[in-house]
Parts: C-alpha cells; sequence; structure tokens
C-alpha cells in the first residue's frame, strides 16, 4: 500500500467511524508506526481535511449546512448577521430566487462579529446594495454548524426576532 492510499483509507475510516479513532489502532491496521500516522494526519491537514486531536484519537468535524428564508429590514441586518455567528453559525452565503434571472447567489462566508463589521462597512461604502433589496427583504441564507443543537439556537434565535419566514 501506497502513502497516498493509505491515507486515503484513514480519511475512510476516520469518516466512518462514530468515536475518535486512537493513532495507535491506526498504526496497527495499516502496519506503520504511529509516527508515519502522525505524519499522515499532518499531510491530510495540509490538503484540507478539518482532523481534529484528541486524548481519545483523531476525527473530522462533521458539519453541517441548512439554508434559512428570512426577511429583515437593512437597519437589522447587522443583528441578523450577529446573531446567527454568536449562536455559532458560519454564514456561508445569501441568495435570492428572482421572477426572472432566477437564482442569484454570493459567497459571504461570515463567521465572526468583525467579519460582519467588514461586510457591512462594504455594503454602506455605497459600493452595492444587499441582494434582499430585489426581492422585498426576502432572501435565503446558507449557514454552516457543528451540531444540530447549534442550529436549534440559530432558528429559536432569528424566530424570536421575526427574521425567519
Amino acid at each position: 500500500m501506497t502513502g497516498e492510499e493509505r491515507r486515503n483509507e484513514i480519511i475512510r475510516t476516520i469518516k466512518d467511524s462514530i468515536k475518535p479513532i486512537a493513532g495507535s489502532k491506526l498504526a496497527d491496521k495499516y502496519e506503520v508506526s504511529r509516527q508515519v500516522i502522525v505524519q499522515d494526519i499532518a499531510l491530510l491537514r495540509a490538503a484540507g481535511y478539518d482532523i481534529l486531536s484528541t486524548n481519545r484519537g483523531y476525527y473530522i468535524r462533521k458539519h453541517m449546512v441548512r439554508i434559512y428564508k428570512v426577511s429583515h429590514t437593512d437597519e437589522e441586518m447587522e443583528d441578523e448577521l450577529n446573531t446567527i455567528v454568536d449562536m455559532g453559525g458560519k454564514v456561508i452565503d445569501v441568495f435570492i430566487n428572482h421572477k426572472v434571472y432566477g437564482r442569484i447567489r454570493a459567497e459571504l462566508n461570515i463567521d465572526s462579529r468583525r467579519q460582519v463589521e467588514e461586510f457591512l462597512e462594504t455594503i454602506y461604502s455605497g459600493k452595492s446594495s444587499p441582494l434582499k433589496n430585489i426581492t422585498s427583504n426576502y432572501h435565503y441564507h446558507t449557514i454552516e454548524a457543528d451540531s444540530e443543537k447549534t442550529f436549534e439556537l440559530i432558528e429559536k434565535a432569528l424566530k424570536e426576532k421575526n427574521y425567519l419566514v
């Protein structure tokens, strides 16, 4: 088995596991030293895999996404975005469904108040206006979170503020 094949198998093994897998177990399974596993994990991380190390072993963070339809005024935009990131979500994008042009989407990738502030500075600079203004404030966000509980918190907060449609 080549190093690349082993690393592909390591990813498959970690993804399929419901609990962290110890490096020693991976070393035994692939008949290599623990140090080789450590090096493989470093290479996989460098390749973009979100592998976390715990005292119980390695696991891949499993992010989930949901799409929420929302509506709010321009003045409420900061509060809406901060509500999502404060509850642990990441705003992947914003999109609208235009009756003539179809779906219009813009990447945001906002996961902190600082990024909310930077985004709003760009919008308020007059260079452009929010997509939601084209569709009478109705728009969608793709939200990423690490758990069902985080989505529950986000949804509850958006409902309480009457942003969720």
